[in-house]
Parts: structure tokens; sequence; C-alpha cells
């Protein structure tokens, strides 16, 4: 985060599911799961300003992302001004780069990201865990989007525990042109019905991370959710093929879909790869490419090397 003009420039990071398990359908609805998530650098750009008058203030780069309550940095900046009786508002700019409803968290990133930026705009006081538990009334990634890195979510996603994050690699996304409802997945979702072989071994990707294994890491990634995504939309699973005739070590599709990911040990393959989905055949299954890498604590504060240039390039 950097301090503008009386302000504040914020990035919303995306994430990425190495690993996604459903356990079962609590009796309130919610699914208990139990999953690898990581944060990567394909990122929003929000700048956050305080303003005399009352209420808040929405710009965005793309006409149809709603500027109201229907809007989660909007609900993220009101929960903070009504408890804390904040005067006056707030205005921010929304550079929207991470696709939408993609699976990626980017609606609860840019959510985690307000919270923050309100929290030091406003010099509120409020630690990490406060500010976690307040994101948890907002949506269940918005904690591990505050959190950032590497972690085991469980119970509704709301119980984290920090893992090594994933060695240094290449990351290529692909999304195609249509969105599907996390919630009709869930409710499409089966559990009981399916055979045993549908759970990934979520134990086996955290000891790929404690080892810092790319190739296991790849090996072992798996995400229940696809059984419901792939059978609606085959073009998922065309493109995790694609990716893996391209080179990719392993793909998987990141939360509830539909966007793809695949991991690249080189970044000359992981570039080949990008570039066919945005100028080859990749282009007839996917409207976004990205390139990108896993995210650093470190690498966001302008690390020197390959980690300080990251490409965000869109279709």
């Amino acid at each position: 985060m950097d301090i503008v003009t009386d302000g504040l420039k914020l990035q919303a990071y995306a994430k990425i599911n190495l690993s996604l398990d459903v356990l079962r359908q609590r009796e309130d609805g919610y699914h208990e799961v139990r999953m690898v998530m990581q944060t990567i650098q394909l990122h929003d750009r929000i700048d956050l300003f305080p303003k005399k008058e009352p209420g808040i203030d929405i710009h965005t780069n793309l006409s149809f992302l709603p500027v109201n309550e229907n809007n989660l940095m909007f609900r993220a900046a009101k929960l903070l001004i009504d408890e804390f009786g904040l005067e006056g508002g707030v205005r921010m700019r929304l550079q929207k780069i991470i696709p939408v409803s993609a699976g990626m968290a980017g609606g609860s990133s840019d959510a985690a990201a307000v919270l923050d930026g309100m929290n030091r705009l406003f010099s509120l006081g409020l630690s990490r865990e406060e500010l976690r538990k307040r994101g948890l009334r907002l949506g269940a990634d918005v904690p591990f989007c505050l959190m950032r890195g590497a972690a085991l979510s469980e119970g509704i996603g709301e119980r984290l525990n920090p893992l090594p994050g994933m060695p240094p690699c290449w990351i290529v996304i692909a999304k195609p042109a249509f969105s599907i409802s996390t919630r009709f997945v869930y409710e499409n979702l089966h559990v009981g019905r399916l055979p045993r072989s549908a759970h990934p071994d979520v134990d086996a990707v955290i000891s790929a991370l404690n080892a810092g294994e790319i190739p296991a890491l790849s090996k072992n990634m798996g995400n229940i959710l696809e059984t419901v995504s792939c059978r609606e939309h085959p073009e998922i699973r065309s493109i995790k093929e694609r990716m893996l005739s391209l080179g990719a070590l392993g793909t998987l599709m990141s939360g509830s879909g539909p966007s793809v990911f695949g991991l690249f040990s080189e970044k000359s393959a992981a570039e080949r790869c990008r570039r066919d989905f945005r100028f080859g055949e990749g282009r007839k299954l996917a409207r976004q490419a990205f390139l990108t890498e896993p995210w650093f604590p470190k690498a966001a504060k302008g690390r020197k090397g390959r980690m300080a240039k990251i490409q965000q390039e869109v279709v």
C-alpha cells in the first residue's frame, strides 16, 4: 500500500485454490470445506480517499460492476463507517484486472483491501485479527485475502492456518467467456454420492508446499467442484488439457470456476501458453489470459529480479 495525496493506493491480490475439498453440507446450509489457497501477484488497484461529505462513491473501469451496497467494497467501507461513527465518507477508484466471477476471490480481495485501507486512513487501530473477524461478515474468502500468502482453510473458510508459500514458478490463468454461479455449483454438488476418488488429497498438497516441490504439488492438486463445473461446461476440461499439451506441470480450476490455472517451471513455456490463449487456438476457449507468479510478502514491495516484473495482460 502506497500513500497518495490525501489518500491511499491499495493492491487487492487474487487467489488460486491449490486444493479444494468439500466434506459435508451443514444443517445451516453452509458447506464444510478443507482447502489450500495461495495468493498470486495478479491484482486490482484501488485508490481510497476521505471526503468531507457523507456517502461512499465508487468509480470503476468496468461499467457493469455495481457501485452500491451490492459491491463488497461499498459494504466494507460502510461496515467501518457505521461501527466507528466516522464523519464524512470515502471515494474509491477501482481498476479491475482480476477476472470477475472467476473463482479467484476478486471481490473479496477488493473488500479486504478496503478494510485494511480504512483502518489505516482513519487510524482505527484494529489488529489483523480484528480485521479478519469483520471481514468474515462480508464473505468467507475475505479473511484469507486480508492474511495473504498460503493457508489451509477449514470450516466454512473461517479457520485459517498459515502454510509455506508456493516455490517460485510461473502461473498461466485462462478465463472463459462465461461465468459460473458459486451458489449453483454448491447446490449441485452432492458430496454423499461422489466416490472417494473425487476428493482431492489435501494433505499431499500441504506436504508438497512444506517440501517446496512444484512437481509434487502439480501432481496432487485437485478440486472437487470440478465434478459440477466441468460437467456443466466441458470447455473447462478442454482448457486444462490444452495447458498440459503446452507444457504445464499441472492444471486446476480455481474455486467454483470457471478460471483455470497451469503451473510452469520455465517462463518461456508459460509465455508460449499465455500467447496461445491470446492469439492461437486457445483463444477459442478463453476470453482472458494472464501470466503471473505466486505472491510473496517482499515481492509486493519492489523486490528486485524476476519477481519484480509481473505481466498482467488481458485478452
